[in-house]
């Protein structure tokens, strides 16, 4: 067990040795991974959501953010206003993948940890995870001023969840 918390620790300090990531990069993480042959496409809306999962598991895991845009509670759930302005002119349509990707930015830690997140919210679709995150402490206590999603909120919701096998915030 104490041989799990040295990786754990070892683990967060190659995660925050990164150059702090932006939610443009983490976004562009996640449009990279879609495939229009296979009909896996992200909208704003489903963009926003899996930002915000990989933010909430960052905390959960590593106690640091993975980057420091805001989340706002907004009527749809998580949002990264600088992140959604970006896309908007897309609308509920699909975002096309990013051209020139530089995948080098991410250490490997934050690779996996992307991919995990892809993997397990990925799958759902833009209106199953609003409705996921609408049931999530984080957005409820903001959702009323539509205010910011803290960084506190998300951290202390997420944490017990790392301990369940099924977490996508689990090492």
């Amino acid at each position: 067990m104490a041989e799990e918390v040295i990786d754990d620790e070892v683990m967060a300090e190659e995660v925050m040795d990164d150059e702090m990531l932006t939610c443009f990069d983490v976004g562009n993480y996640f449009l990279a991974q879609q495939s229009e042959e296979a009909g896996d496409l992200i909208s704003n809306l489903k963009l926003q959501k899996l930002v915000y999962y990989a933010q909430g598991c960052c905390l959960a895991l590593f106690d640091a953010p993975l980057f420091q845009e805001p989340l706002k509670a907004w009527v749809h759930g998580p949002v990264v206003p600088e992140l959604y302005h970006a896309y908007k002119q897309y609308g509920s349509g699909p975002i096309p993948v990013p051209v020139g990707m530089d995948f080098s930015i991410f250490s490997a830690e934050t690779r996996e940890l992307l991919d995990e997140v892809y993997s397990v919210y990925g799958q759902f679709s833009a209106w199953k995870l609003r409705e996921m995150t609408h049931a999530e402490t984080p957005w409820k206590e903001a959702a009323p001023s539509q205010g910011t999603i803290t960084q506190a909120s998300m951290r202390a919701f997420f944490k017990p969840l790392t301990y369940r096998d099924s977490s996508p915030c689990r090492d």
